[in-house]
């Protein structure tokens, strides 16, 4: 059962590197927001509403934390096994759904726009993770995770390899790359010249793979950012220096939280969390705090990071 820690600062907090230590607040502790989920992926802030949207890939919802009350309820469901969540540059939801194959952005009004489906008359795969770039070109990583079982989507033969796609703004959509091994999560550093990609099928362990981005448009000189040498980086997000906060764990328990690199690739700090964290977002009056999803919850702490506006 999870307890906070009645000490400061909270020992879930490592830090690894003394370079960490600008980023932690000694009277700040890891908290517990939401639990109950089968797996929680996908974490968005909507500062206007003061909340958090998170999937619930499994249970086939999307969950709204409220900062105000501390309530969860449901957003939608079914969601169609709805995995990675982003806003636009327009501040609106755009997800990647497992069940439906495809990648939305949900209107003002509640309707639901396609944004893709397919790609040169084949359907996609199953959409994991995505992030809109300053442009609004919605960038995405499309693995095949979804369609290998029932539990986070339906079972269904594979038409297309697994890459990354950049959608236009209008309209178009072209294969960015298809040599990274499993394709997860996806961030930009804060000018958006780099693209890290999740390597989750690398081997013999997952890796993250650094990009040059040219033009806005296209990706080069691929190479390996970090080794998770036995960690499993799953979805992450950078803050405005640069500094990769990526959801870790499944190896053993001291690795399950997220564990922060430096522009370098060298980590510096770890929260440790009772799970495995999956994904996250940055939020809050300041963008200085972290809400993460975990296996089976939400937690989120407080932080003197602040994550990049819009990511």
């Amino acid at each position: 059962m999870w307890e906070q820690s009645p000490r400061y600062p909270d020992p879930r907090v490592a830090v690894l590197d003394q370079s960490f230590l600008k980023y932690r607040i000694v009277l700040a502790s890891v908290e517990q927001l939401a639990t109950g989920c089968r797996w929680s992926e996908g974490p968005v802030w909507f500062g206007e509403h003061r909340c958090v949207l998170w999937s619930d890939i499994p249970n086939n919802r999307i969950l709204r934390w409220d900062e105000e009350t501390g309530t969860t309820s449901v957003f939608r469901k079914p969601s169609n096994n709805a995995n990675g969540n982003t806003r636009d540059r327009q501040g609106r939801l755009v997800t990647c759904e497992h069940d439906s194959r495809r990648v939305t952005r949900t209107e003002y009004d509640g309707s639901i726009t396609v944004l893709a489906d397919s790609y040169n008359g084949k359907k996609l795969n199953s959409p994991n993770d995505v992030v809109v770039a300053h442009d609004g070109a919605v960038w995405f990583t499309d693995p095949t995770f979804g369609i290998l079982g029932n539990y986070e989507g339906h079972v269904a033969p594979s038409e297309l390899p697994m890459c990354v796609y950049r959608l236009d703004p209008g309209g178009q959509l072209d294969m960015v790359c298809d040599t990274v091994a499993g394709p997860n999560g996806l961030a930009f550093s804060p000018d958006e010249s780099l693209l890290y990609v999740v390597a989750s099928r690398a081997e013999p362990t997952r890796q993250i793979h650094a990009f040059d981005v040219l033009d806005g448009r296209r990706l080069a000189r691929q190479r390996v950012f970090i080794d998770a040498a036995g960690g499993t980086p799953d979805g992450f997000r950078l803050d405005v220096d640069g500094n990769l906060w990526c959801g870790w764990g499944m190896g053993t328990e001291e690795l399950d939280g997220v564990r922060i690199f430096n522009p370098e690739g060298m980590p510096i700090g770890h929260i440790h969390l009772p799970e495995r964290a999956a994904n996250l977002c940055w939020g809050g009056r300041y963008r200085n705090r972290l809400f993460m999803a975990a296996s089976h919850g939400l937690y989120s702490l407080y932080t003197n990071a602040q994550g990049i506006a819009g990511a």
